[in-house]
């Protein structure tokens, strides 16, 4: 088995995976703060968090007999794209979390992580598998840092300390009994850093993220309409919000990816709320297709850049695009356009 996990380490680095780790099952420390998490709300919208009870948290109650988890890390910053803070703090552009720019991480990770699986399948017998990527109830954080990939950050998501936290995680449940490696240790010391600058102060505590106030889950997750006094800390965030992540000094460390699938593509890291307001339906789909925008649909984008065009900077050009859309066909596209018109009066 030892044989075994040094080799399932080489094939993830064949395959391209920047770091593979092995953990046990035990998730009893992590179960509770994830169903106090629960209780207070946090999750929002999310019901999945909470309807699938501890299968989340205890892996063998969602794949029988599994008692090991190999976690594998990908990187996915984009080399040569626009600085972020350049389009953050320029009101007339649409500003992407990074790693939405390229192609949907769920194809991605999860056709590596299946070429994985067929390499142990190849090399052991009555080998039993089901491999994750953020599609079911796993607590993939608590995970990966037991695997020693990383450490839980104040902001919630897993920082390397030789890789900064622009990455995507994976998960293979299996019967095997490998052996494992060492958890990971925390190093964010007296850092606040993220917690600072969350737009709408989001991170409650640190390790703490209240998702209903969380760019990422307002204008990815929650499908119904956002609170109006969320809507000016937004900014011009149309998709995913990665403040927390741009000032983690760790993220000094961290290398752009490897992986040409998740270079930038149709120019979402430099483009304008206006142009992207401007698409028809069939336009979204051509060039969100295989995107991982492309899962919120058309309704939700255009909701999305309403609220950011509300915040931009005041012109006729903004105001005729919303003017133009003021009778959208979806109830929920025009509230959020004549809220964004009333920002301009």
């Amino acid at each position: 088995m030892t044989a075994l996990a040094d080799d399932i380490k080489r094939w993830g680095r064949e395959l391209g995976f920047a770091h593979i780790g092995i953990t046990d099952t035990d998730l009893s420390q992590a179960e509770s703060g994830h169903q106090e998490w629960v209780a207070k709300g946090f999750h929002g919208e999310m019901d999945y968090m909470a309807k699938h009870g501890t299968k989340r948290t205890r892996p063998a109650e969602l794949v029988p007999n599994t008692i090991r988890v190999i976690s594998a890390r990908l990187d996915y910053l984009p080399p040569k794209t626009k600085d972020s803070w350049q389009v953050i703090n320029n009101g007339e552009q649409a500003f992407i979390s990074r790693y939405a720019l390229g192609r949907d991480y769920h194809k991605v990770v999860r056709n590596k992580l299946q070429k994985l699986c067929d390499k142990i399948q190849q090399a052991t017998q009555n080998v039993e598998y089901r491999a994750f990527t953020d599609s079911a109830p796993v607590l993939e954080v608590a995970l990966a840092e037991k695997s020693g990939l990383g450490w839980r950050g104040k902001h919630t998501l897993l920082i390397n300390k030789d890789h900064g936290s622009w990455f995507f995680l994976g998960e293979i449940y299996t019967n095997l009994p490998l052996p494992t490696d060492q958890s990971a240790t925390n190093h964010c010391g007296t850092c606040t850093s993220c917690i600072d600058i969350c737009p709408t102060k989001a991170i409650t505590a640190p390790y703490e993220v209240d998702a209903r106030r969380c760019i990422s889950y307002l204008t990815i997750e929650l499908k119904t309409s956002i609170p109006v006094e969320l809507r000016p800390l937004i900014g011009n965030r149309v998709y995913g919000c990665d403040d927390c992540q741009l000032t983690c000094p760790w993220n000094k460390f961290a290398e752009t990816t490897q992986e040409d699938d998740f270079h930038v593509r149709h120019g979402l890291d430099d483009i304008s709320l206006v142009e992207c307001f401007i698409w028809t339906e069939a336009e979204f789909k051509q060039k969100m297709a295989g995107s991982a925008i492309y899962r919120i649909g058309y309704e939700q984008w255009l909701r999305n850049i309403a609220v950011g065009l509300g915040n931009a900077p005041s012109s006729a050009e903004v105001i005729a695009a919303l003017q133009k859309r003021i009778n959208d066909s979806s109830e929920l596209v025009r509230e959020h356009i004549a809220w964004a018109l009333t920002q301009h009066e």
